[in-house]
């Protein structure tokens, strides 16, 4: 852990004082983005949805205290790891890697990244907090952070990305619910350079057979067609919902063969 990682931990847990959270009952069961919580904010009680990102990072370290200290979220740090294992096992250096990390929030993944050695890493998210709150919480842990619909990208925005030559992508805990739909995830994962390495999770009910979603269909075919050459997966508890049991998540790590085809989110 770096000097600057334990300083940002220590300022978040003096935040995290001052913040009140209080979950649904444990015998009440919501789909996981139906989930909420009552969080006191200013002296006041509100309502808000656990998939209400911008509602969640604008309150400086509430997103931190609700889905990592409360729900227990490992995500970031088990992509981490498996990434950095599968890096060592190719005789790949971090520091090579120029990685776009797609739905950044606030850094969570980003920070983990930097922490392995990464030295270039671009966030990207389609919500303008995001981005606030990745520079309030972790200023310079990417070097540049764009604010981008990526199923609707402009000449502009394609071309800045395409520039970067990106040869690492990440998109942790944003697949499956609408945050990030099948074309966005195809469109990030095309600016990737062939040979370049992808690392993502999706929950673990998505990848089923008997799962039609668009995501779970776009997963199995390039995982079938090799146009993800998969190095490792791993199921592993991504949280715990409010109702205090746990959400199964499966995290994959590979290197790009090729583009994903547009016949293929079809």
């Amino acid at each position: 852990m770096t000097v600057a990682t334990s300083t940002r931990i220590e300022q978040r847990s003096a935040l995290h004082d001052d913040l009140r959270i209080a979950l649904p009952p444990a015998d009440l069961s919501f789909t996981q983005d139906e989930e909420w919580c009552v969080v006191r904010v200013n002296g006041e009680w509100r309502e808000i949805r656990l998939h209400d990102y911008d509602e969640l990072f604008s309150v400086p370290g509430l997103y931190e205290h609700l889905i990592y200290d409360i729900l227990k979220c490992d995500s970031p740090a088990r992509i981490r790891k498996l990434l950095e294992a599968e890096l060592a096992a190719s005789g790949t250096q971090a520091g090579t890697l120029r990685a776009l990390d797609l739905g950044a929030g606030n850094g969570m993944v980003g920070e983990e990244l930097a922490d392995m050695g990464v030295e270039f890493i671009v966030g990207a998210d389609i919500i303008e907090a995001a981005a606030d709150a990745a520079q309030r919480d972790r200023p310079g842990i990417y070097a540049n952070y764009h604010v981008v619909d990526m199923t609707q990208l402009n000449q502009t925005d394609r071309r800045e990305l395409a520039g970067y030559r990106f040869n690492c992508l990440t998109c942790v805990a944003a697949l499956g619910f609408g945050d990030i739909p099948t074309e966005a995830f195809a469109n990030a994962y095309n600016l990737i350079e062939p040979g370049g390495w992808i690392a993502f999770n999706i929950k673990s009910s998505f990848l089923s057979q008997n799962d039609s979603s668009e995501f779970a269909k776009l997963i199995q075919s390039v995982m079938v067609d090799k146009t993800l050459d998969v190095r490792k997966t791993q199921r592993y508890q991504h949280r715990v919902g409010t109702n205090r049991q746990p959400i199964q998540y499966t995290a994959i790590v590979g290197n790009k063969r090729r583009d994903i085809r547009e016949e293929t989110l079809t």
